[in-house]
């Protein structure tokens, strides 16, 4: 449950989940009672720690590939079926991004496929972004998935389509990405680099398997007997095709019946 409020003249959103608060900034200001993100994140012991642990390893992934802490934007790609997820990035006032990371997802629940309902233990299939940063997590630390978006809505037949999506640390899980306690440290780091530098939709971009053709035809003899789930997965090799062809963020929305357009 959210619960709008004000905090140091910005409009919030605090969510109560599992007992602790998790902030989800709303609109463009990114100042909280006069910190920015950055400032405001270091608030939070376990952030203060993931400085201090990752900050140098994560200054020089990014310098490597000539990118600063001050100036970068990232997003997520994860592959359900290789357990794989992989960050980009790039300078903020360039357009197309580069591979930086790939980072092994500790464990996994459910199936490939999407997630369509609460307790259906799926990890979702689609196109998000993360919504929301929790420094006090049950699982260390933890970034929200926008789950469900607009297509997972207009798809599933269900009255609850479940929510708290997380990328996040230790290694259990029951529809989310967990990352272990020590690379979610590294994730979350860049991702409030990011948030600080401005970037207020950190695209995330969750697909069952990488969608190259042999890898999908041979998932489509595998699935041959649910051609619903063949056309969803269709849909979603267009939009990975594509990233992959610009390695640009994809301008999404949806039809009436809830299939992606790019």
């Amino acid at each position: 449950m959210f619960v709008s409020m004000k905090y140091g003249g910005i409009r919030v959103q605090v969510k109560k989940s599992a007992g602790l608060l998790a902030i989800m900034i709303i609109g463009a200001a990114g100042q909280i009672s006069g910190q920015d993100f950055l400032s405001q994140q270091k608030n939070y012991s376990r952030v203060r720690a993931a400085i201090a642990e990752k900050e140098e390893c994560v200054k020089d992934r990014l310098q490597r590939n000539g990118l600063t802490v001050d100036s970068v934007h990232i997003m997520i790609v994860a592959y359900k079926a290789e357990k794989q997820l992989e960050m980009y990035a790039k300078r903020k006032t360039d357009t197309a991004y580069r591979p930086i990371a790939v980072y092994d997802i500790c464990a996994s629940s459910g199936k490939l496929g999407p997630k369509r309902k609460a307790g259906d233990r799926q990890v979702p299939e689609g196109f998000y972004r993360i919504d929301r940063f929790n420094p006090s997590s049950n699982f260390h630390l933890s970034l929200g998935i926008d789950y469900p978006n607009l297509s997972d809505r207009k798809k599933s037949a269900f009255p609850k389509l479940g929510g708290d999506i997380f990328i996040h640390g230790a290694c259990v899980t029951i529809g989310c990405l967990p990352m272990t306690d020590d690379k979610i440290k590294e994730i979350y780091l860049s991702a409030v680099y990011a948030r600080n530098n401005g970037q207020h939709a950190i695209p995330v971009y969750i697909f069952p398997f990488r969608m190259d053709d042999d890898t999908f035809d041979k998932y489509k003899k595998e699935y041959n007997r649910n051609p619903a789930l063949i056309d969803f997965w269709t849909n979603l090799k267009a939009g990975y095709e594509l990233f992959q062809k610009e390695r640009k963020p994809l301008q999404v929305s949806t039809d009436k019946d809830g299939n992606y357009l790019f």
